[in-house]
């Protein structure tokens, strides 16, 4: 009896080691954290960039002559004082505090974004471009080699490339993210590969492109970039409403990281192991992943 008590928990502890398996690769965590790094600095350094010119326009051309403001973001002054207002689609909002007048009690100052939210936190443009900039081209050689990574280690095709088997899945998977219901398999669920690949295939790259077309040096490389893209301040406008999906991106993720099991999730990025699901969780077919 002895001898069977002791060989059934090692039998148990053996198939729970199973359910630990090589997940992320080297260069998918390693290019994972670079993204981190590189959007954390092109952010706060990008609102400072922002706050010397606290509109967004659409067209080639901007300026009092026209009526092509999409956003604008300042401060006036009013019978109560100086007050911050945010201006959308000529909807006007009161953003004194955060937006348009910000600072500590008794030495606020105008400005769109407040100094916690900018690199440097105080006003030098010459600054925020240079970690813009230099973080911009991080950014941009890290998405190219995960790219050649990705396809030469197959981690695109086997991973990212959503299959009709995902479409028809993708119902269910909506279902249970709703119901903060997840399944721990190897591989991403329907709207994971929905969700990164957007990220990796359409919003960096786009960012990359509308920087590109803001640029003046590089109107003698691409000078039919900006006619393609509608002209730079419309470049400059889709610039930073990809800024702002990237950030809705990034407060979803956390969350769902958080749903779903934290430990696990940051284990994951970090040393390349998950825990699955026990198999005869996964291979019911009622419990498996949408």
């Amino acid at each position: 009896m002895d001898s069977a008590a002791t060989s059934q928990p090692a039998t148990e502890a053996k198939a729970k080691d199973t359910t630990l398996i090589y997940r992320q690769s080297r260069w998918t965590r390693l290019t994972h954290w670079l993204w981190a790094f590189a959007l954390f600095f092109m952010l706060l350094s990008g609102l400072q960039i922002f706050n010397a010119r606290p509109q967004l326009y659409i067209g080639k051309e901007s300026g009092f002559a026209y009526n092509n403001t999409i956003l604008e973001i300042g401060a006036e002054n009013t019978d109560n004082g100086p007050r911050g207002f945010t201006k959308l689609f000529g909807h006007r909002f009161d953003t004194t505090g955060v937006l348009g007048w910000s600072g500590p009690p008794g030495q606020e100052t105008p400005r769109a974004f407040p100094a916690w939210a900018t690199i440097p936190s105080y006003y030098d443009l010459g600054t925020a471009r240079v970690v813009h900039f230099f973080f911009a081209w991080v950014l941009s050689a890290t998405l190219v080699v995960w790219l050649i990574t990705g396809l030469i280690n197959g981690h695109i095709r086997r991973d990212l490339a959503p299959r009709v088997e995902d479409l028809r899945k993708l119902p269910r998977d909506i279902v249970d993210h709703a119901k903060l219901k997840f399944h721990h398999t190897r591989e991403y669920n329907t709207l994971q590969k929905m969700a990164y690949g957007g990220v990796l295939f359409v919003l960096l790259p786009l960012m990359i492109v509308t920087g590109l077309a803001m640029s003046p040096s590089m109107n003698s490389v691409l000078p039919w970039l900006n006619e393609i893209l509608g002209g730079r301040q419309t470049a400059r406008t889709i610039h930073f409403t990809v800024m702002v999906l990237l950030v809705l991106f990034f407060i979803i993720h956390m969350l769902m990281i958080l749903a779903a099991g934290p430990i696990n999730e940051l284990r994951s990025i970090i040393t390349g192991w998950y825990r699955t699901d026990p198999p005869k969780k996964q291979d019911e077919p009622a419990e498996r992943s949408a």
